[in-house]
């Protein structure tokens, strides 16, 4: 055999081993592409239900927020409407409520005013209906004043 031929046989023997290698990465190849192609059938099969499921899901959740948000202006009408009620009884009854009560302590103390005997800074408690004589209050209020 010539040099020429030896060369001949090498260079097909390398060609042959190349595309055996090529056919078997383009098998393997092929194979990958089915389960791909199997893989992305069975998420788009199972995926539509899901997003179906989900479309459903968020119209349920519109619906129950626009609730909330007629409740949440109910409620606040509710609001308004009893601060003004309340505005309203104040200055209606407060002023006059507040005069009579005025009345009233101005009588007690006029009709449980100083009686005979008793010096003028004492006063009395009265404790489970008995009197006791009280601490002078004068010197109770001096206590935190600075003279």
């Amino acid at each position: 055999m010539s040099g020429g031929e030896v060369a001949g046989i090498l260079v097909a023997v390398f060609w042959a081993i190349l595309v055996s290698f090529l056919a078997v990465a383009l098998a393997r190849l092929a194979q990958t592409l089915k389960a791909t192609t199997k893989l992305v059938a069975d998420v788009t099969d199972q995926a539509v239900p899901l997003l179906a499921d989900a479309s459903t899901a968020v119209r349920s959740a519109q619906t129950q927020i626009e609730r909330v948000d007629a409740i949440a202006s109910d409620v606040q009408e509710v609001t308004s409407n009893a601060s003004a009620l309340s505005t309203t009884v104040a200055s209606t009854f407060g002023g006059p409520l507040v005069k009579v009560a005025a009345f009233g302590y101005g009588v007690r103390r006029a009709m449980g005013g100083r009686r005979e005997g008793e010096p003028a800074d004492e006063r009395r408690a009265v404790i489970v209906g008995r009197t006791v004589q009280g601490a002078r209050w004068s010197k109770r209020d001096s206590r935190g004043k600075k003279d």
